[in-house]
């Protein structure tokens, strides 16, 4: 393994310094929830080793979302972030070759290229609706891939692909004999309708996804693995057993507690997303500098500036940031020019939101 930190990481609005940041739209989640909002208090548990799968309970709630799903086709892991790093270093070897889209969460491109492995990247274009053609991905495998890698609800851009083009997808998958692994870290935040999950697709479908984004919880570190492969949940399973043999009772039970009430929070969090875009598509509409593709999912959109801000790119993050407080992802966090940026549009406040729109605008004009 060949690591380095990646961009995002580094830059970081936790590694910068929260308290440095006055209106902070590079976050990809909803806010933060604290124990008491989840109206949560944690009982005398015993500290001990737990299932090394993830609580019955738990895997039992997630696995209940699927049809034919059961608690087995579930493993739970050190957040979506560590279920990626579990399923492409028990997949992927030096000799083998990874198709994956682009822009994309950097962890799904980083650990590949740590592995050494050999990468073929579609990419996604502002042009096409940053839509995930089945057509292209197919076009770039090779008899040595080894892994099939799409994202959706697509993290930065918020777009998602048609319940066609995924089930496209895994037929590509089925026929190629190459697992299809599909990041739905976004899933419950589809505003009109959620997909399938992507291992009720078949065997060869590797679904993963977390606590993170939708509910607000990323301090628990709860993500999972949904494979109906035994072979490949005994493959991923002796990866986590090696990394950490086993996950937080305190964290898994704080994880069955938000996902046995999962209805009541994701009803007022979804109304209050769609609430959100729509602040954000009537700024867009009234801001000459940018374009965009609205989202359909997530609480992120990707806007994309129609010529270079006054002193060129460099010269607008550092205005927004140093003259109006403001943070947003810029493109190179996904390997994407400048002139685009992620803009989180869940996390701050509402009042803090169309504060940090209005200093976008202040920036763009220099």
């Amino acid at each position: 393994m060949r690591y380095a930190r990646m961009p995002i990481e580094v830059e970081s609005p936790e590694e910068y310094g929260y308290g440095l940041i006055r209106f902070n739209l590079s976050e990809s989640s909803v806010a933060d929830r604290s124990l008491s909002q989840l109206g949560l208090q944690i009982p005398d548990l015993t500290l001990l080793y737990g299932s090394h799968r993830g609580s019955e309970a738990l895997r039992a709630l997630i696995a209940a979302e699927g049809p034919g799903l059961q608690p087995d086709d579930v493993l739970i892991t050190g957040g979506a972030a560590g279920a990626l790093f579990i399923v492409a270093t028990a997949l992927l070897g030096r000799d083998d070759h990874l198709v994956v889209v682009r822009p994309n969460y950097a962890t799904n491109l980083e650990t590949p290229r740590a592995i050494g492995c050999d990468i073929a990247t579609v990419d996604l274009r502002f042009e096409d609706g940053f839509r995930i053609d089945p057509a292209a991905i197919a076009a770039a495998v090779t008899p040595r891939t080894k892994l099939i890698s799409v994202t959706c609800p697509h993290n930065p851009t918020g777009t998602m692909c048609s319940e066609a083009d995924l089930r496209a997808l895994a037929d590509l998958a089925a026929r190629t004999g190459c697992p299809l692994l599909v990041d739905e870290t976004y899933r419950d935040l589809s505003f009109d309708g959620a997909l399938p999950l992507a291992a009720t697709l078949g065997p060869h479908v590797i679904g993963v996804s977390s606590l993170s984004k939708a509910y607000g919880v990323p301090g628990i570190r709860i993500g999972w693995i949904v494979s109906r492969d035994p072979a490949l949940q005994e493959l991923f399973l002796a990866a986590k057993e090696q990394i950490s043999i086993c996950g937080s009772v305190v964290d898994e039970w704080i994880a069955e507690r938000i996902l046995e009430n999962r209805a009541a929070i994701l009803e007022p969090t979804l109304a209050e997303m769609r609430r959100r875009r729509a602040v954000v598509a009537d700024w867009i509409a009234g801001e000459d500098r940018l374009d965009w593709v609205a989202p359909s999912g997530g609480v992120v959109c990707f806007p994309r500036m129609r010529a270079e801000p006054p002193g060129g790119t460099g010269a607008f993050y550092r205005r927004l940031l140093d003259v109006h407080g403001c943070y947003v992802g810029p493109g190179h966090w996904f390997e994407m020019p400048d002139t685009c940026f992620r803009l989180g549009y869940g996390w701050p406040t509402a009042a803090e939101l169309e504060a940090g729109l209005a200093a976008i605008s202040a920036a763009l004009r220099g």
